[in-house]
């Protein structure tokens, strides 16, 4: 199944709000993502806003708003610690910079990622 391409408007929401943060910006999923220490922890999929949290900030998301969800981007396969917030939810300014917040720390926290090598083919 193909992806639908990335809302432009919540890609420009969250380019602004990215603004505020010590990250690099990359291309995933044909749209920005943003990572700090090579750790993935925000970025936007089709109409929503992806986000990075551990275990016990993924259980309060859940109970807090019944429409995030996990990341699913592959055919029902979840990537593990991510979520989806849609946009009716992160275009609310307060709660996405909550959550980005709690995101860029979290994974802030996680062992820096070595930038991957690209192999070359003899």
């Amino acid at each position: 199944m193909p992806w639908k391409k990335a809302n432009k408007d919540l890609v420009n929401f969250l380019e602004k709000l990215m603004l505020n943060y010590q990250c690099d910006r990359r291309m995933m999923f044909g749209a920005p993502t943003f990572f700090v220490n090579g750790n993935m922890f925000t970025g936007v999929h089709e109409d929503n806003v992806i986000i990075r949290l551990s275990e016990p900030d993924l259980k309060e998301i859940f109970t807090q708003f019944k429409e995030v969800k996990p990341f699913t981007p592959m055919g029902g396969h979840a990537m593990k610690e991510y979520v989806a917030v849609p946009e009716s939810l992160a275009s609310k300014p307060d709660v996405l910079k909550y959550w980005l917040d709690t995101s860029y720390k979290y994974a802030s926290s996680l062992p820096q990622k070595a930038a991957k090598r690209s192999s070359s083919k003899r």
